[in-house]
């Protein structure tokens, strides 16, 4: 950052929380030019000091009138608060960017890769608010981008594995108790999840609709659908929660519309914004979740045709679900919104 360049009030809504505490290491790592940062969470956390750089701030109250002065406002506090305080937010005069479900879906609220549709910012102006996709979402438009464009996308098959702290702190915590609970030979409880989520696999995340898909598969259809400005792709999903602390990982089956090799996909993923190529696999090289916690990047790999179809790739893609998944993206989101909307 130049000594020159211009600097921003910030305010991050959900503090205390993991994506909260994200996006405060995101912000510090990609040396956004912060003047001001406000920290606001529920009334249990206030007081409580967090560390930024050289600086201890005090966790203050959310509130409709938390925004005086504020320039862009992260939210990560669930759709409910996001409701509740955007638009007051966005009325104090704050650029939104809200990482919860509460507008992805809104016709009038863009809702943003960088990477992928970072044209759609312009229509902030609209409500003041940015909506930032679901994490599972967002780390398969990265990988699928540069595929679109080449030789467009007719239909995909996605099967996630998804990790605990896309739930949250305490679905960590409840992994963590019944792995030890294991090695002791004591009973194994469940709370946050309906099952064991230790030596597991869910294929349940997010709560059931009457078609028998979940919420979260069909935030991956709708949401990719618009982003992608394209209603007609077929897209289903298969959402599975599994014993991994941090980073999701996707099947992704794509047919295309007009053929594409495997040697053209790995090429156009090698220079990929955002997506790093792994896809060494006689050396056992391949993405994975404790090889992407962490990275900004989201890993891609095992390319290979598929064989049953005329034109099918199938892809691994994998990525940390609470950098790229929510905190990275936020900040990337903003950063453009400064360099593009803003004097």
């Amino acid at each position: 950052m130049s000594e020159n360049q211009k600097k921003y009030n910030v305010a991050i809504v959900g503090a205390t929380g993991a994506v909260g505490g994200a996006m405060l290491d995101v912000l510090k790592r990609r040396d956004f030019p912060i003047n001001e940062l406000r920290l606001l969470a529920s009334e249990r956390s206030v007081g409580k000091k967090i560390s930024f750089k050289d600086e201890e701030l005090e966790v203050q109250l959310l509130s409709s009138d938390a925004f005086a002065g504020i320039d862009i406002a992260l939210f990560s506090a669930g759709a409910t608060r996001s409701l509740d305080f955007a638009p007051a937010a966005a009325a104090a005069g704050a650029v939104v960017i809200d990482n919860s479900s509460a507008y992805r879906m809104d016709p009038e609220i863009p809702l943003v890769v960088p990477e992928v549709n970072p044209h759609a910012i312009a229509q902030y102006k609209k409500h003041g608010i940015i909506a930032n996709p679901n994490c599972s979402t967002i780390q398969m438009l990265v990988a699928l981008k540069p595929i679109l464009d080449k030789v467009g996308i007719k239909r995909l098959v996605i099967s996630t594995y998804q990790a605990v702290s896309g739930t949250g702190t305490k679905a960590i915590e409840e992994l963590d108790q019944q792995v030890k609970d294991y090695i002791n030979a004591k009973e194994m409880k469940a709370s946050v999840y309906p099952h064991q989520i230790a030596f597991n696999c869910l294929p349940h995340i997010d709560s059931f609709l009457e078609n028998g898909y979940t919420k979260e598969e069909m935030k991956m259809v709708n949401e990719t659908r618009k982003i992608f400005e394209d209603d007609s792709i077929g897209i289903t999903a298969t959402t599975v929660r599994v014993p991994v602390y941090y980073g999701h990982s996707e099947s992704v089956n794509i047919e295309t519309k007009r053929k594409i090799t495997v040697a053209e996909v790995k090429e156009l993923l090698a220079i990929a914004p955002g997506v790093k190529l792994v896809d060494d696999p006689e050396n056992f090289k391949y993405p994975l979740a404790t090889d992407c916690a962490g990275k900004f990047e989201t890993l891609v790999g095992r390319i290979r045709e598929d064989e049953s179809i005329d034109n099918g790739i199938n892809l691994w893609v994998v990525s940390d679900n609470i950098l790229k998944g929510a905190a990275l993206n936020a900040v990337q989101i903003a950063e453009i919104f400064i360099s593009d909307y803003t004097n």
